[in-house]
């Protein structure tokens, strides 16, 4: 008998070479998506640059596109379109934020003018943004160009979950040679969480895809210290926001009447942008090319802070703040001094928010110095109020010996200027 043990064989294992190349590949696309452009910075750092960048978003308003007698104006879209065509044909990646949706649909519902109600506007801007799209759709065929739409909300960017799924999907679409056009959805979009404007949605989608530069485009040619017709000069380059539009008079409406940003909110969008590293132009549509070449047109807004990560940005421009609180002058140098805010420091609270909702702090003048996530709800806060941590543990029980706002929740709020003027535009 041998004294060799019976082993007993297993059956021989088939490896799927395709599916698991295909499952490789498909796991690479899913990185790419998700990680590209993580910690980029722009290489562009001033208006000659431009024609360096390698992913632009372009942001035409509705006053530039559309009219309320005419509806589509077929010449400006066209012109939009050569001009980005010609620069995706470069290699660029451009990303086109494209408003007028409400507008386009007026004509053909037989409305005379932009509606008030948010019903009538859904069933506008349902109608107009099939009208817009198809047009950008014939018309980028010229230049062997697919384009891709991309509605998006508030909301879209306000929850982690769902600003993944847009920043993939634009990913995506820009990994696949797509030109993505974007809008607010306004068919669905409700007052409670609708931008209003296309400018901020354009300045985030910028952030979102981590893009070189930023054009804010319109009727109007750049910002000027007054309007023209009173001797206003151009505005060529803003540095810092705060110092350099003192005293700045800025229109709040479009001349063609049928936006709904103005240039206050291209000035915003610029900030936002520009203070996430990605630098910004606010010019007319007639100018995209100049634009685009990196001539001297338009107002530049010059960085003024690094790459933000997603929850600040969130923070500092999109969350809907649930209550304030009121600080001492040594709680306000502990937040600039980048430290979590404690009980000790807060001095009044206002509202009614639960633990994990964003608040605004202020100092004792009542001006804004941060926005943060709270750890706790504001029945338990009156009753923290300026106490040492450790004599909320002793009072309260352990889970209180902690911050208000950890510094990792918190984001610190640039001040606006008191003496900039908004002036409404005729």
């Amino acid at each position: 008998m041998s004294d060799t043990p019976h082993v007993e064989k297993t059956p021989t294992e088939t490896i799927d070479v395709p599916a698991m190349e295909q499952q490789a590949a498909k796991s690479a696309i899913q990185l790419s998506t998700e990680s590209r452009g993580k910690n980029r910075r722009s290489p562009i750092t001033r208006r000659a640059d431009l024609p360096m960048a390698r992913r632009v978003v372009v942001k035409v308003g509705s006053s530039s596109l559309t009219s309320i007698e005419n509806s589509i104006d077929e010449n400006a879209l066209r012109s939009i379109v050569d001009a980005l065509g010609r620069v995706k044909a470069q290699g660029v990646e451009v990303v086109f934020v494209s408003s007028g949706a409400i507008t386009a649909g007026l004509q053909p519902l037989g409305l005379s003018r932009r509606p008030k109600d948010l019903a009538t506007k859904q069933a506008a801007a349902s109608v107009g943004q099939g009208l817009l799209i198809s047009r950008y759709t014939d018309y980028f065929t010229r230049y062997d160009v697919t384009v891709g739409q991309v509605l998006l909300t508030a909301e879209d960017l306000m929850r982690h979950s769902q600003y993944k799924n847009a920043h993939r999907q634009i990913e995506r679409l820009l990994d696949l040679g797509i030109l993505p056009i974007v809008n607010e959805n306004d068919a669905v979009a409700t007052h409670e969480i609708k931008f209003g404007d296309n400018d901020r949605i354009a300045a985030l989608v910028a952030h979102l895809i981590k893009a070189d530069a930023l054009l804010l485009l319109s009727d109007v040619d750049a910002l000027y210290t007054r309007p023209p017709k009173d001797g206003g000069e151009r505005i060529p380059t803003v540095e810092d926001p705060i110092t350099d539009l003192e005293g700045v008079e800025i229109g709040t409406i479009g001349r063609a009447g049928v936006g709904s940003g103005g240039m206050v909110t291209k000035v915003q969008a610029a900030r936002i942008a520009a203070s996430s590293g990605i630098p910004a132009l606010v010019t007319s549509a007639a100018n995209i090319e100049s634009a685009l070449a990196g001539d001297d047109v338009g107002t530049w807004f010059a960085t003024t802070g690094g790459r933000r990560n997603v929850r600040l940005l969130w923070l500092a421009h999109l969350a809907d703040i649930k209550g304030t609180l009121t600080l001492d002058d040594g709680a306000v140098e502990a937040i600039r001094g980048r430290r979590s805010l404690l009980a000790a420091g807060v001095t009044e609270v206002s509202g009614k928010f639960t633990a994990g909702d964003p608040v605004a702090m202020v100092d004792s003048q009542g001006k804004e110095v941060a926005h943060g996530l709270i750890n706790y709800a504001s029945d338990e806060v009156p009753g923290m109020l300026g106490k040492r941590t450790h004599e909320l543990g002793e009072e309260f029980g352990e889970d209180y010996a902690r911050e208000l706002v950890h510094v990792d929740n918190l984001v610190t709020m640039r001040p606006r200027s008191a003496r900039t003027k908004l002036k409404r535009t005729v």
